[in-house]
């Protein structure tokens, strides 16, 4: 048997003595385990030690018979507890070494003392006395209790941008670390920067530790919303960022704090004042007024929305005021016949606030004469509350995160600080649109990112009239009369016309208003003078607001010149494309034939002079007038005159773009002939669908829906547009093919 044996086993059972030495120099037995002084304390240096002010909050465990301490080298040079990096907890002790007087678990012993002289070390086995099941059930149950949330950890759960740190159910419930059908409730604590919201939550549901984090700089310790599970109380506990702190992002502050009250069960407002401030309740009272008006709507429909088993009720959650004083009297004290809470009911008429979303509110308060601040009131009314069941029952995990996943959805965004209203803390430009008409400033009245739901935008006004924008909509006056509302727009041709028949009588007699029921209802040339106009026989005006992003109005609809240019581009490319073959081998013998005697045969160019790139049947190679060199049409873009060459004085081709004058002459037409709703082919650089640039290879496309310009690919649906003029199917767009109904 080896030294280091028998000196282990001479040490088995020895009493658990005194690691402070501060009053019995190490002589007494240990009666106490500090986890913040991580030491072993007798009755006589615990007193001691604990009398003074900075180290009277210390949490500290009575010892029993069996008890086995934390080992010390777990814990850092500061006293600051190291974790195992294999379970992630603080390890208790193995064993004691008498002489370097140090407790040590397992894994220390053997990294830092099996070594060299410490080997020979008299050390102290510990062994437990019972099996851990057998020892739980000596347990009372506060300590228990103690034990089951020595593991909680909190976790961020939403930024101070409003982002969700969580990726997904399944992630929420790993952090939690709780069963996925575990029912559950939320409270969560709102207040003031620096009132000790975290401190209050770690010592009322943690015994102290500190779950949620704590400092005593100036700087807010908590930004965001963190979460932590309370495995005791079977809840999700959430701490905030504080109200009056300094960030830069107060109103995406101020709106994620909605939220989070929106998912709650419960709420603690805590407040460290020896006098309950005004801001107390118009917190309340504005979230309360902001609940009813936006959330209320909002949880039913994520309800609906996500098949959730359990119902998110549109009644608020319960409230906590949690008032701590040092100086004053409670709130009530010294009026014994009335409650607290007629008291506070009686503060939110004055200031004309009513908390009508809240299930409840309640009043609990503490005055602490000497730290530390007693906590035990709070957990017992916390308690009764989360008992009852009556308007909010205890949910999954996953149900809690789809609620706040479906809030942040839709109260999400910047919120432009020319719409604050800083005279209330949760103004309706929180989660309202923010998208204004372009007519007359009116603002939309619907909630945020309603547009993704397909709901079109609300005004709360009328709107005006402008030139600018022509925002006014015809509606058949005879259709209106029987009670139906049908919108008309000038147009080409009747729907019933073929397009070239259609083009012939619109030469003859002007454009036409068709009504879906009523048929022909106007023609603008009908007769040969005495035409009245459409507005006092066969239509009504309305003037429409103009939302950033929406279609024209009444712009003109006139496609007649953009059909003809269709019909004759049609004509042209089936001839070209059917003599396309011959054609290619007829033109390159004939230009060979004719060519300057500078020029490359075609026959010999296979590959552009520039770049390299080989030329297949369909590319067309150009010549350089100034070298005779063949290029394809990228690397021959530029063009001047060559009189040296006999070109001149015109520009021509030199080694880039083709200057022909048709091209020229043809977009001037096509500009003239474009209807006023079409982008101009100026303004067009990319695709609008597939950002691909155009080129001399990539044509340009417009959809006659939208106006917008497309490539070929992102616009080769067909379908007729009847809002345009355009009753035969007709080139459209992939994203407006798309939209359900007449386009």
């Amino acid at each position: 048997m080896s030294a280091h044996a028998q000196t282990a086993e001479k040490g088995l059972n020895t009493v658990l003595l005194c690691q402070e030495s501060y009053v019995c120099s190490g002589t007494d037995e240990a009666v106490f385990e500090c986890d913040e002084c991580g030491t072993l304390q007798c009755q006589r240096c615990e007193e001691e030690l604990h009398r003074q002010e900075r180290l009277r909050n210390h949490e500290r465990t009575r010892i029993r018979p069996g008890h086995v301490p934390y080992c010390d080298n777990c814990k850092g040079a500061n006293g600051n507890i190291m974790h195992n990096n294999a379970t992630g907890s603080r390890q208790r002790a193995a064993m004691r070494c008498q002489m370097c007087k140090i407790n040590l678990c397992v894994e220390c012993q053997k990294r830092m003392h099996a070594g060299g002289n410490k080997r020979k070390h008299p050390i102290t086995v510990y062994h437990s006395s019972k099996p851990q099941e057998e020892e739980e059930e000596g347990m009372d149950e506060e300590t228990k209790r103690r034990r089951m949330t020595e593991k909680v950890a909190s976790f961020l759960l939403v930024d101070e941008t409003e982002e969700i740190q969580v990726m997904n159910e399944e992630d929420f419930i790993k952090k939690l670390d709780c069963k996925p059908d575990q029912h559950l409730k939320v409270v969560s604590i709102f207040g003031n920067t620096g009132d000790g919201k975290s401190h209050t939550l770690n010592h009322t549901f943690f015994y102290g530790r500190e779950v949620f984090k704590t400092s005593p700089a100036q700087e807010s310790c908590t930004v965001g919303v963190w979460a932590g599970y309370d495995p005791v109380h079977k809840m999700v506990v959430i701490d905030t960022e504080g109200l009056l702190g300094a960030t830069v992002n107060v109103s995406q502050r101020t709106r994620l704090l909605l939220k989070v009250l929106a998912i709650s069960d419960l709420v603690i407002y805590r407040t460290h004042a020896d006098r309950l401030h005004n801001d107390l309740f118009k917190f309340l009272g504005d979230a309360s007024e902001a609940y009813l008006k936006h959330f209320t709507k909002e949880l039913k429909a994520t309800t609906a929305r996500c098949g959730l088993d359990v119902p998110l009720s549109t009644l608020g959650p319960a409230v906590i005021i949690f008032h701590e004083t040092v100086h004053t009297k409670l709130l009530g004290s010294d009026h014994p016949s009335e409650a607290p809470e007629k008291l506070i009911q009686d503060r939110f008429r004055k200031l004309s606030r009513f908390p009508e979303a809240f299930s409840s509110i309640h009043y609990k308060g503490t005055r602490t004469y000497n730290p530390p601040t007693d906590f035990s009131g709070l957990r017992i009314a916390v308690e009764h509350q989360l008992e009852n069941n009556t308007t909010r029952s205890p949910r999954q995990p996953g149900v809690i995160f789809k609620a706040l996943k479906a809030l942040s959805d839709r109260f999400s965004g910047e919120i432009p600080d020319d719409q604050m209203a800083h005279s209330s803390f949760f103004p309706d430009e929180y989660f309202t649109c923010s998208t204004v008409c372009l007519s007359c400033g009116c603002g939309c009245k619907n909630s945020m990112n309603h547009a993704k739901e397909g709901v079109p935008h609300e005004a709360k006004s009328r709107c005006r009239y402008s030139h600018q924008y022509d925002n006014r909509v015809y509606t058949c006056k005879a259709c209106y009369e029987r009670g139906k509302e049908v919108s008309v727009v000038p147009k080409t041709s009747a729907s019933t016309d073929s397009p070239w028949m259609g083009l012939a009588k619109y030469a003859w007699s002007g454009y036409v208003i068709e009504c879906p029921d009523c048929g022909v209802v106007y023609r603008s040339r009908q007769y040969w003078f005495g035409n009245q106009d459409p507005v006092d026989t066969v239509v009504r005006t309305e003037i429409e607001h103009v939302w950033p992003g929406t279609d024209g109005f009444l712009k003109d609809n006139n496609n007649a010149a953009q059909r003809l240019l269709d019909g004759m581009n049609f004509m042209a490319q089936s001839v070209s494309e059917l003599s396309l073959g011959p054609t290619k081998a007829v033109t390159s013998w004939l230009t060979d034939q004719i060519a300057p005697a500078y020029w490359r045969p075609n026959s010999q160019i296979l590959n552009c002079n520039k770049c390299g790139t080989s030329f297949k049947d369909n590319d067309t190679k150009h010549h350089c007038r100034a070298c005779g060199e063949g290029f394809c049409d990228g690397c021959s873009s530029k063009t001047r005159p060559v009189p040296e060459r006999g070109w001149g004085p015109a520009p021509v081709r030199v080694c880039d773009n083709c200057h022909d004058s048709r091209g020229i002459r043809l977009g001037l037409v096509k500009d003239a002939a474009r209807p006023a709703y079409w982008v101009p082919d100026h303004e067009i650089l990319h695709c609008h669908n597939c950002q691909k640039e155009f080129n001399i290879k990539l044509s340009k496309h417009h959809c006659r829906a939208c106006g917008q310009g497309f490539c070929d690919e992102c616009s080769n649906e067909r379908r007729a547009v009847p809002s345009r003029g355009w009753d035969h199917p007709v080139r459209v767009c992939f994203n407006c093919n798309k939209k359900p109904g007449d386009l």
